[in-house]
């Protein structure tokens, strides 16, 4: 059976522009898909909806929960009658607008008390909310400098209604004529998750175009040895054009974490690149075009192949992640480095022909810039060469070191924190965070902890008595809780604070409550649902909190029949939490697990595991790196583990491929591994350092989940270099030492 990448060589010599055509027809459909490419944050972002908690989280979303837009008015004095005129016209705009439920604020409080008009004096003013409850007033009127009105959503509104209805409010806010000095400001947890939305948006771009930039500055500094030192950049333009076109195409959103994706595949994409430009101008300085190209793509694309192959296994360890933008990014990273691939495979010699490649060997003894970067590559690759024949000859001693190194990362790595607070990964400066805790600091927190309550019949007296125990128990025994709210303490509210005994009394208070007022609480006889109010606290803080109820609950003994299930968002922060713990070193296992399987089945011998060894040593160095900066794991870093085995497998691989081809023309062991890492080794740090490039722009940014991430991949990279040049040699030497074989088989289907 003849070799496919004989027969793709032999495609592109002889029918060049038929292969760029086809190339170019897919290039445009992945074009197509780029205005499919949608932005997603959020609870979806984070759970998934298939699974029971994010079942559960979606339908009290949908049936009770009501998201709230807060509304800040400051001014000299609020209490200004022409101010509290504005105000009251303002809030009867915006009861108007679709999905809106309720609007209310301190004009409501003034109104009801006047008869239905607003004060005409200051006086009146100052004498109402006097009279007024304490608590109400410090909620609507914390001083005289401001005051909020709350706009609760309809319970289910999905998050583009709700950009929706944060653009009409900006409209009519702006367009409403606000008094002069009057400052009006939109915030809520709505409002926070749009300018998120709206910021990240912005930054991917911006994060892309640094990453592009600096790899430029990279090749034209690193890769100046070779005849149009700029190719790699624009192949891998094009790898990212699909990948965001296939994006679309897939339906798969851009969120947090996918946004970090782009420059790890600028990174690994120009890497691929530079490995197919780099071998060919090799072999274009002693053969034809042709000859250059069936070199080329028959013996460097298998290889590269395998290392891809490795590269992306290591990346769908990430789909069977809990959380689902840790799976997004594992699914974006694996079409991104199938594009970067096929992209390098096609273009690489297909320029060749077309602009007539010719190897860059013209350059006169007198061109000084030249000269020097040619002796500066061969310096470093005679360097690259004895070190890896002095690691080979004693591998010993320095697979122990590292060994030893990385033992004590994977001790420190179970000391290292997770972070899931949604709002500590975005800059501090950030104007939507600063009105969220300007608004915890003057109302208080208006986080809950929901709790669902299930039965045949919530509405017996039974049930109604403990759903009432439990909330008492709950407040009276956590200092965290501040308040309950439930189907019982409504009832009890409408019948002179006492819980009715029979069931037709508890029928006959349910039907004095309004419909609108039971909604938040009862869903039909068989659901209903607790609210506690709690203090602003640190997520940590709140997982515990959640753990406590959880245990509360099996405590206080529901009757039978009654199942009690928490829920909310804080919840569910609480659980990613426990899915990042979990879950980093389950796709770190599985990653391992598939690379692992997938190099014995190819190479078919023990010795195939030696490329995933070093692997394991970077993974413990990680955890060092990790706890000695001080990082946390979040949703993004959590991805670390996997992403390394599939960045560092490219690299190892390679290296054992150029051995294995090396042994094959005949040479000692030594001597191979000493060609092998000389020859490629160069290639491979051009690339690497070009990827730290790459990565290096994720710390430019100002959101912290994805600048942390920038720093500890740009040293997981320079990690994997090590380990590729110095680590892998020793193992290679090991094996061949102790196993007695010389060679590893070739990889089925890649010529001998």
């Amino acid at each position: 059976m003849r070799n496919p990448y004989e027969w793709l060589a032999d495609a592109i010599n002889n029918h060049t522009w038929t292969v760029a055509g086809v190339a170019v027809a897919v290039f445009i459909v992945a074009c197509f898909g780029l205005s499919m490419v949608s932005m997603e944050t959020g609870d979806d972002t984070y759970l998934d909806k298939t699974t029971p908690r994010g079942a559960l989280l979606d339908h009290y979303t949908e049936t009770y929960g009501s998201d709230a837009i807060m509304i800040i008015y400051e001014a000299d004095s609020v209490r200004n009658t022409e101010i509290l005129r504005y105000i009251d016209n303002l809030q009867e705009d915006l009861r108007n607008e679709r999905y809106v439920d309720e609007v209310s604020g301190v004009v409501d409080l003034l109104k009801q008390a006047n008869g239905g008009t607003l004060p005409s004096s200051k006086a009146e003013i100052d004498g109402i909310i006097s009279q007024a409850p304490p608590e109400m007033v410090e909620r609507m009127l914390p001083s005289d400098l401001m005051t909020i009105s709350v706009i609760a959503l309809e319970p289910g509104v999905s998050q583009d209604a709700q950009m929706q209805v944060l653009d009409n409010m900006a409209t009519a806010i702006r367009i409403s004529g606000p008094p002069p000095g009057v400052t009006v400001t939109v915030s809520g947890e709505p409002a926070f998750v749009k300018e998120m939305s709206e910021a990240m948006g912005s930054q991917m771009g911006t994060l892309i175009l640094v990453a592009m930039l600096l790899m430029v500055l990279a090749v034209t500094f690193l890769f100046a040895h070779v005849r149009y030192r700029l190719l790699p950049v624009g192949i891998v333009a094009v790898g990212l054009i699909m990948t965001f076109g296939f994006m679309g195409l897939f339906g798969i959103p851009i969120s947090m974490t996918v946004i970090a994706a782009f420059p790890v595949l600028i990174g690994i994409g120009i890497d691929y690149a530079i490995q197919f430009h780099a071998r060919f101008d090799e072999e274009i300085q002693r053969a034809t075009i042709p000859e250059a190209i069936r070199a080329t793509v028959g013996n460097l694309g298998p290889s590269v192949l395998i290392a891809m192959s490795a590269t992306a296994l290591g990346f769908m360890a990430m789909f069977f992640a809990p959380v689902p933008m840790i799976a997004d990014f594992g699914m974006v990273c694996t079409i991104g480095v199938v594009c970067c691939y096929v992209a390098a495979l096609i273009i690489v010699p297909v320029f060749a022909i077309v602009t007539r490649y010719r190897a860059k060997t013209g350059a006169t003894p007198t061109d000084p810039a030249q000269m020097s970067g040619s002796s500066l590559f061969e310096r470093y690759d005679r360097i690259l060469g004895r070190l890896a024949y002095t690691v080979a000859k004693y591998p010993l001693p320095v697979i122990l070191l590292f060994a030893v190194v990385a033992a004590g990362g994977f001790y420190l790595d179970q000391s290292v924190p997770i972070s899931a607070d949604e709002k500590t990964f975005v800059p501090d400066d950030m104007p939507a965070l600063r009105n969220m805790e300007k608004l915890t600091r003057v109302m208080g927190s208006t986080s809950t902890i929901p709790v669902v309550v299930l039965a045949d019949d919530v509405l017996s007296p039974d049930t109604l008595a403990w759903i009432d125990r439990f909330g008492v128990y709950e407040q009276e025994h956590n200092d965290k809780i501040t308040g309950v709210t439930s189907i019982a303490t409504l009832i009890r509210e409408n019948n002179d604070g006492v819980l009715p005994s029979t069931e037709r009394e508890v029928d006959n208070v349910i039907a004095r409550i309004p419909d609108s007022t039971l909604k938040s609480y009862l869903d039909g006889n068989m659901e209903a649902v607790v609210q506690f109010s709690t203090v602003d606290m640190e997520m940590s803080v709140a997982r515990d909190l959640v753990g406590r109820i959880q245990g509360d609950v099996a405590w206080n003994n529901p009757p039978a029949g009654v199942t009690v299930k928490i829920t909310g968002t804080m919840e569910m922060f609480s659980a990613v939490m426990d899915d990042i713990s979990e879950s980093r070193l389950y796709m770190t296992a599985l990653g391992f697990a598939f690379i692992l399987g997938f190099l014995i089945l190819v190479y078919r011998k023990f010795g195939a595991i030696s490329p995933v060894i070093p692997i394991v040593f970077i993974v413990g160095w990680n955890g060092a790196i990790m706890y000695l900066l001080g990082l946390d794991y979040t949703p993004l870093t959590a991805v670390l583990g996997s992403m390394t085995i599939g960045v560092a497998s490219e690299y190892t691989i390679l290296i054992m491929e150029r051995c294995e081809e090396e042994l094959a023309r005949g040479m000692e062991f030594l001597d191979a591994i000493q060609t092998a890492v000389q020859k490629i080794g160069t290639a491979i740090t051009v690339s690497g350092l070009t990827t730290v490039f790459g990565f290096s722009a994720l710390t430019l940014s100002n959101f912290n989940i994805i600048s942390n991430f920038g720093i500890v991949t740009v040293i997981s990279v320079g990690f994997s270099l090590v380990g590729a040049i110095i680590v892998m040699p020793a193992i290679l030497s090991l094996m061949h030492r102790y196993t007695g074989h010389s060679r590893v088989p070739a990889a089925a289907g890649v010529p001998e």
